[in-house]
C-alpha cells in the first residue's frame, strides 16, 4: 500500500509539472524531477524552501556526476544485496515452518554469501577488517535465526535467552555495515562513541519493528524478539520481561546521548522526531510510545488461518485487481511500481548522523 501511495504522489506531481510547463517530454526525466520535488518538500528541521534551494545550488555543483554515482550506488547496492540475502533466508524459514521433520534442516552454503559484495568493496578500496567482521556477524545472525525459528516450530526444542539477545543485537549488522561504509566514503576515522550510541539505538529500533511486525513475523516464521520471549517465558510473562529489557536499553540510550556533542545530539533528536511523525501521523507530538501487541498463543493455528484467508482473497481479487490498477494508473505506468523500491534511499534515512 505504501508503494501505491508513493506512486499516487508521484503521479500527481507529474501532472503538476506538465501543467506548469516544466515537462522535459521525457518520462524518465520527468519522474526524476517529480521525485526530487517531493523530496525537497519533506520536513527538514528548520530549513525553509529557500535555504534548501541554496544548499542544492551551493554544494551539489561541487560534486561530479561520477562521484555521486559511486556514493549512491555503493550504498544502495550494498544494502540491496544484504536485503536480498535476508529475503532468501526468510524464505527458508517459511518453508521450515511447514515441515518440522528432520529433513527440514536447511544448511547455509559453505561459500561465503557476501563474497561478491566483499569483492566489490575491495575493488573500490572500501573494504576494512571491521566491515568484514560485521558481514561475518550477519552470517552468524542468519544461522542463529534459523536455529531459533526452527526451535519454535518443534515442540521438543528449547531456545535460550542468550541466543535470543545475541540474535537481536546481530540483526542490525546491516546498519553497522552502512555506518562503517559511510565513514570510509568520507575518509574519516570511525567514532567509537557514535557507534556505541547507534548500537543501542539500533536495538531499540529492532525491538520497535518487531512489535509492529509481530503478526507478520509469526506468519512468515521469522525472528521476532516478542515471539522468542513468548517461547521462553510464556504468553503472560513475556511482555513483562520484554518491557524490562526495553527500559534498561532506554536508560543506556539516555546515558550515551548525554555524552554526544550537544549539536549532534539535537540534530539526531530532530531526525528521530521527523521519522516518528512520518511513521505515526496520528501522534500529536514527535515522540513514540511502546505498545506490545496481543500475544499469539497458538502460532501454528494462526499461521494456517492466515494462509487460508490469503488464498481466498487471492482467488477473489486476482483478476479484477489487474484491470482496476491499469485503469487507475493509466498508460503503462504500472511498471513504475517496480521502480519504487529500487529508488528508495531509506537506508540513508536510517543513518541520521550522516543526514
Amino acid at each position: 500500500m505504501e508503494e501505491l501511495r508513493t506512486l499516487q504522489r508521484v503521479q500527481s506531481m507529474l501532472f503538476a509539472i506538465e501543467a506548469a510547463g516544466l515537462s522535459t517530454n521525457d518520462r524518465d526525466s520527468d519522474r526524476f524531477i517529480a521525485n526530487f520535488v517531493l523530496f525537497m518538500g519533506q520536513q527538514r528541521g528548520a530549513l525553509d524552501m529557500q535555504k534548501r534551494r541554496d544548499l542544492i545550488y551551493g554544494h551539489l555543483n561541487k560534486v561530479s556526476a561520477s562521484t555521486l554515482d559511486v556514493l549512491l550506488q555503493t550504498v544502495i547496492n550494498d544494502e540491496s544485496y544484504i536485503y536480498q540475502l535476508d529475503t532468501l533466508n526468510e524464505n527458508e524459514l517459511l518453508r521450515s515452518a511447514d515441515d518440522t521433520s528432520e529433513n527440514s534442516c536447511h544448511k547455509w552454503s559453505s561459500r561465503n554469501p557476501f563474497e561478491p559484495l566483499v569483492h566489490l568493496l575491495q575493488q573500490q578500496g572500501l573494504m576494512t577488517e571491521r566491515i568484514q567482521n560485521e558481514l561475518n556477524l550477519g552470517v552468524e545472525y542468519w544461522k542463529l535465526e534459523r536455529k531459533l525459528c526452527d526451535g519454535l516450530t518443534k515442540k521438543n526444542t528449547t531456545i535460550g535467552i542468550e541466543d535470543v539477545m545475541r540474535a537481536i543485537h546481530l540483526k542490525s549488522f546491516d546498519y553497522r555495515v552502512l555506518n562503517l561504509l559511510l565513514y570510509q566514503l568520507r575518509g574519516q576515522p570511525v567514532n567509537e562513541l557514535h557507534m556505541e550510541f547507534l548500537s543501542v539505538s539500533e536495538f531499540l529500533v529492532e525491538v520497535s519493528d518487531d512489535l509492529y511486525d509481530y503478526e507478520e513475523d509469526v506468519i512468515d516464521n521469522t525472528f521476532n524478539i516478542l515471539r522468542m520471549f513468548v517461547g521462553i517465558y510464556g504468553p503472560s510473562k513475556a511482555p513483562v520481561m520484554l518491557a524490562k529489557c526495553i527500559t534498561e536499553a532506554e536508560e543506556n540510550y539516555d546515558r550515551l546521548s548525554r555524552a554526544l556533542d550537544p549539536e549532534l545530539c539535537l540534530n539526531y533528536w530532530r531526525r528521530c522526531e521527523e521519522a516518528t511523525r512520518q511513521g505515526c501521523s496520528n501522534l500529536k507530538h514527535g515522540v513514540g510510545k511502546w505498545t506490545i501487541p496481543s500475544i499469539i498463543v497458538d502460532e501454528e493455528s494462526f499461521r494456517l488461518q492466515a494462509f487460508a484467508e490469503n488464498t481466498v482473497l487471492l482467488k477473489c481479487f486476482s483478476s479484477s485487481a489487474r484491470s482496476n490498477d491499469a485503469d487507475l494508473l493509466g498508460r503503462d505506468d504500472f511498471g513504475f511500481l517496480l521502480d519504487v523500491k529500487a529508488q528508495d534511499l531509506c537506508s540513508l534515512a536510517k543513518l541520521p548522523f550522516f543526514s
